[in-house]
């Protein structure tokens, strides 16, 4: 609870979630394993939640309480003594033994081992079909009742407005901006802040204003510092207050951007701002990767990148270029030119890619010259459909599903109408007849990039898992590392905001090519999926998800596709920690870098999401096929908040950068020495999040 609170009021909601996820299963579980229950109660046993509170009338560990079922029958099995007395059990489980203290109860069901041992059966009251199933009712309406509880008690410690941000009712995610602060800006620092501030004024009041702002800094010598601010006119005034230095030396730009991916939480949108080339380039690898992990989007804003600047040294040559384009293209954001005559039109591009209820159809990479035809299917959910193509002198001809076309040479025609900022060419579809199959044919004698969004209310959610096989089922959990090259791997998938949808593909398709990877689907739910993917391919993909909406009824095809860019890799990197961080007290963390490929120093690098102390050695030596263990010391600082959340991630880079993975922990600070511990939801959860979720929007 303390972790709930405390994130809510730093701002990082996404860490309040998975602490309030954590909570919501502990406080369900207990109104299903206890005999809270079978003790007669009608109300939430509200000390659950308030430390201050002692725990009273439990069961010692000698006191026996329940008896064996008769047979399958375990309706009487509490001792009637520990009824009378109203005194608070609950059942042993093991998976291994079937060892428990003598006359206690168990959990109960098949995969409890203990529980075919004296007294036998269970408590629990997981489904209907459990032990005292014939209490699950009972027991599902107790653990909505104190769920409600908690929210209120979280509800009035943060307020309505944070409340409902950690709901994800409202806008959660952090506009960044990293700016280049070295003097070759100031003939367009007064147009930038022209037009960061036009944006920022067009954004607040509405649902794309943004929870947070936060401001980085570089120059030619280091990253700089961050400012963070939640008040819109107080960013304007430090964005207002910026002086460059004079120099044009290529800057610290890669730092910088990898400063404010670890600090922002997923899915926030930051903004680059430079005119020159990086000069930590050797960056790229890490920033893909925090790229992947925070599944932020990244747009770069180039200023005259093409003007010929012999004589300094920070003029971008194509290949400076291109790395931001493919950092943006890996977060499935955009690469903008931006001259002294078209900053209008970039605020027009930039207010594109922070619109709300943003989806992605479309997305594919080419690096060479060729002729390619690309098809996309919209449904009738999507509305203000637009078609990017970034790339040096491409040209399209986009047909409608009635045949009808256009070329790009058109900037008003039948289908849309072109704007056209430097290398970038954007085409807002008409209104109009835009369900099913469009097709675009792209010419070009250079690279490029092709993306088509629009705005819906149905999008997926993506990700990898880690399949988990216990007591009460199959279960899983995300796994915040990359996928193994070459082995089979589990995708979670779902459909939001689709009631009635059926999905017939889910594809890993080459980022920079047409292979495609089929998986096997497997519905968890009526809008969940896993998926099975045989082997996980050696290219850089994307996830393309297809299938049937069911919408008034009428059938018809919907497209979605991930904006982030994925990849495997041969390299595995395991961490063990505890879960808890002491302040002002050192935290050692051992790790395995696993080499299954290449041998030889592998480049260790460690952050947190808080820039707080980490210590580790910069090189581990890995023969190939071997592995070696590393150590990492995080240091907390002594006036670290209680609740304070903790995101440790941890690189290895092989040897000539040819492959790169990492390993994610979160860690919660305390100021007591307890570890914390979570299982996997069993089915009483489900009713209670059905409610839970009508609660909240009632709310």
């Amino acid at each position: 609870m303390t972790a709930v609170k405390v994130s809510v009021k730093q701002g990082n909601y996404l860490a309040a979630r998975t602490s309030l996820g954590t909570v919501c299963h502990t406080l369900q579980d207990f109104y299903s394993h206890s005999n809270w229950v079978e003790l007669g109660s009608t109300d939430p046993y509200s000390t659950l939640i308030k430390p201050e509170l002692p725990l009273s009338n439990l069961a010692g560990p000698n006191t026996k309480t329940c008896k064996s079922c008769v047979g399958d029958d375990c309706t009487d099995n509490i001792l009637p003594e520990i009824i009378q007395q109203k005194l608070l059990t609950s059942g042993y489980f093991s998976l291994i033994t079937p060892k428990k203290p003598a006359g206690k109860c168990s959990h109960g069901g098949f995969f409890d081992r203990t529980s075919y041992t004296e007294p036998t059966g269970g408590i629990n009251k997981d489904d209907i079909a459990s032990s005292h199933g014939f209490l699950h009712q009972r027991a599902a309406n107790m653990a909505i009742n104190a769920t409600m509880e908690m929210l209120e008690d979280i509800r009035l410690a943060v307020g309505d407005l944070a409340f409902l941000r950690l709901m994800g009712l409202t806008q959660t995610s952090v506009l960044a901006i990293v700016f280049d602060s070295t003097g070759s800006l100031s003939a367009y620092i007064a147009e930038a802040k022209t037009m960061l501030f036009s944006f920022i004024d067009s954004i607040i009041g509405t649902s794309e204003e943004p929870s947070e702002y936060m401001l980085v800094l570089f120059s030619d010598l280091d990253a700089g510092s961050l400012i963070k601010t939640s008040n819109a006119e107080t960013f304007k005034e430090q964005i207002n207050s910026l002086s460059l230095l004079v120099n044009s030396n290529p800057g610290m730009c890669l730092s910088a951007l990898l400063l404010a991916l670890t600090r922002v939480p997923p899915s926030s949108d930051i903004f680059v701002y430079t005119d020159g080339p990086a000069k930590d380039s050797q960056l790229k690898s890490s920033v893909e990767a925090m790229i992947q992990s925070t599944k932020s989007k990244v747009n770069f804003l180039l200023t005259n990148p093409t003007l010929s600047r012999a004589s300094s040294s920070k003029a971008l040559s194509q290949s400076d270029i291109q790395l931001y384009r493919d950092l943006a293209h890996i977060s499935g954001g955009q690469t903008i030119e931006v001259t002294l005559s078209t900053v209008s039109q970039a605020i027009t591009l930039i207010g594109d890619e922070i619109t709300s209820g943003q989806v992605t159809i479309l997305q594919v990479n080419r690096n060479a010259s060729q002729t390619e035809s690309f098809s996309f299917v919209l449904d009738s959910t999507l509305s203000n459909v637009i078609v990017y193509i970034t790339g040096d002198s491409p040209v399209f001809t986009l047909y409608s599903p009635t045949g009808v076309s256009q070329s790009s040479s058109v900037a008003a025609g039948p289908l849309g109408s072109i704007l056209t900022v430097n290398s970038l060419m954007r085409l807002k579809l008409n209104s109009n007849n835009l369900t099913g199959e469009w097709k675009i044919t792209v010419n070009s004698p250079n690279s490029y990039t092709l993306k088509v969004i629009g705005q819906s209310s149905m999008n997926v959610l993506v990700y990898f898992v880690e399949i988990f096989q216990g007591g009460h089922g199959d279960s899983w959990g995300q796994s915040y590392t990359r996928p193994f090259t070459g082995r089979n791997a589990t995708l979670f998938v779902s459909v939001t905001g689709g009631d009635s949808v059926t999905v017939t593909d889910v594809l890993l398709v080459e980022a920079s090519g047409s292979a495609v990877v089929n998986g096997t689907i497997k519905a968890v739910g009526t809008t969940d999926f896993l998926v099975n993917i045989d082997t996980i391919p050696e290219w850089a993909f994307v996830v393309q998800l297809r299938g049937l909406l069911n919408k008034s009824s009428t059938i018809s095809r919907f497209q979605r596709q991930s904006p982030i860019q994925l990849k495997g890799s041969k390299i595995t990197v395991v961490a063990q920690s505890q879960n808890v961080t002491q302040p002002g007290v050192p935290l050692n963390i051992s790790f395995t870098v696993a080499a299954n490929a290449t041998g030889g120093n592998y480049i260790i690098r460690a952050r947190t999401n808080q820039g707080f102390s980490v210590s580790v050695s910069s090189s581990l030596l890995v023969a190939a096929g071997g592995s070696a263990q590393g150590n990492i010391t995080l240091i907390t600082p002594s006036d670290t908040e209680s609740g304070t959340d903790v995101t440790l991630t941890i690189e290895a880079e092989a040897p000539g950068s040819t492959d790169l993975n990492y390993a994610t922990l979160r860690l919660t600070v305390s100021t007591a020495s307890a570890v914390f511990s979570g299982h996997y939801s069993l089915s009483i959860c489900l009713s209670v999040f059905c409610f839970f979720i009508s609660y909240v929007i009632g709310l």
